[in-house]
């Protein structure tokens, strides 16, 4: 089984964001078996093989949210003073929300995807072996979803023929077998607190099911720089079944709601990865809360390495607010002031290194928005009501 494991990732041709194989009409079948024998051998692996993480702390969903830390994009390898200050706030729950490692790279190179997912395998040691990691783990539960270094091959989407393996290893890791370990995808919710206090919790899956980007026609050009929209009527982030199931869930009764997208929503002003550049499933996510009268939703992303807050007050049955909190300690910017500048952006963003919290109010009914450096001074913020996230 690990040769044909090895032939089918080696036979792909793993450039950009797409995975292109070239068969011909008569071979198509041929590799359609084969990629059904990689994935037999994927879901064979023993537990015993696959990454564990640290021992978790369970999540009491009796008890109402009042402090959630959010973070995204850590380089295992490297120290992360961001982590350290987490691991010393007084929050009731870490959301860990991709790229938590960068297991398609070792340092700054990137790792071509061998069949095993070797640097995978490694990342996710070392981010156990992360004391600023355990000590987090150790302080407060840790719900988590993923991204593409994390997924297991930067910008890639569903093309991705070691994603069979890569889940499970993920969901092994982070205990999310119960969640997620029933179907394709990593996507899972959680309801917490009593009646009158309920935090829904929607981790998405924006990876394993997700089409293709396309590629810009301006490389690098600002607003174009990787992607540009996608006119393709067959578009899709999330899949057919993950779909449903957002819909299920959005229909069940909850006082707030974090939804949880690795990449940004709201955003359209950057050409990099976001749900602008699959803008017709951008609508069905804002006509899809709007059908089902999901009041109290809120973004929350990571991706960019940089640190946003956002306000949509017009494409919504209600203002949809954002935070996006990144990286964790992968910052590239030599000034802390982020030039871009989106029509729904509350402030200038924030490029060092950062993390964000979400602050819930039961008795005032507010919430807040903040960015935090990694001493975990606050940098940027924004509050509202839970009125102003109702409909009508």
């Amino acid at each position: 089984m690990k040769s044909i494991a090895a032939l089918m990732l080696s036979a792909s041709v793993l450039v950009g964001c797409t995975t292109t194989v070239t068969t011909s009409s008569t071979d198509a079948p041929n590799f359609s078996s084969a990629v059904e024998a990689l994935n037999v051998y994927y879901r064979s692996v023993p537990v015993s093989e696959l990454p564990a993480g640290p021992s978790f702390l369970p999540l009491d969903t009796g008890k109402a949210l009042t402090r959630i830390i959010v973070g995204s994009c850590n380089d295992e390898e490297v120290p992360d003073p961001a982590m350290f200050s987490i691991a010393k706030e007084d929050a009731d729950l870490f959301l860990f929300i991709g790229d938590n490692v960068y297991g398609d790279r070792d340092g700054r190179n990137y790792a071509n995807a061998d069949a095993e997912l070797v640097e995978l395998r490694e990342s996710y040691s070392d981010l156990a072996a992360q004391p600023e990691f355990q000590a987090i783990a150790s302080n407060m539960p840790v719900l988590a979803t993923w991204d593409d270094h994390d997924y297991g091959m930067n910008d890639f989407g569903r093309d991705f023929m070691g994603k069979v393996l890569s889940e499970r290893m993920f969901e092994n890791f982070f205990g999310l077998e119960e969640e997620a370990g029933d179907h394709d995808g990593v996507y899972y919710s959680k309801m917490v607190g009593p009646e009158g206090q309920r935090t829904q919790i929607i981790m998405l899956d924006t990876r394993y099911f997700r089409s293709d980007l396309t590629p810009t026609d301006e490389y690098g050009k600002t607003g174009k720089e990787r992607y540009i929209p996608s006119t393709d009527p067959d578009q899709d982030m999330l899949g057919d079944v993950q779909w449903a199931w957002l819909e299920d869930e959005l229909k069940k009764p909850a006082d707030l709601r974090l939804l949880v997208s690795s990449i940004q929503i709201i955003p359209d002003v950057h050409g990099w990865e976001a749900w602008s550049r699959l803008p017709q499933e951008r609508e069905r996510l804002y006509d899809l809360l709007a059908e089902t009268e999901a009041e109290g939703v809120v973004f929350l992303s990571g991706d960019r390495h940089t640190s946003f807050l956002y306000k949509d007050a017009d494409r919504g049955p209600y203002p949809f607010y954002e935070i996006t909190a990144s990286s964790l300690n992968a910052a590239f910017a030599d000034d802390p002031v982020s030039p871009e500048v989106d029509s729904r952006q509350i402030g200038k963003g924030y490029t060092f290194e950062n993390y964000g919290a979400i602050d819930i109010d039961w008795e005032a009914k507010t919430i807040g928005l903040s960015i935090l450096s990694n001493e975990g001074e606050i940098v940027r913020d924004a509050a509202f009501s839970f009125d102003e996230i109702q409909a009508g």
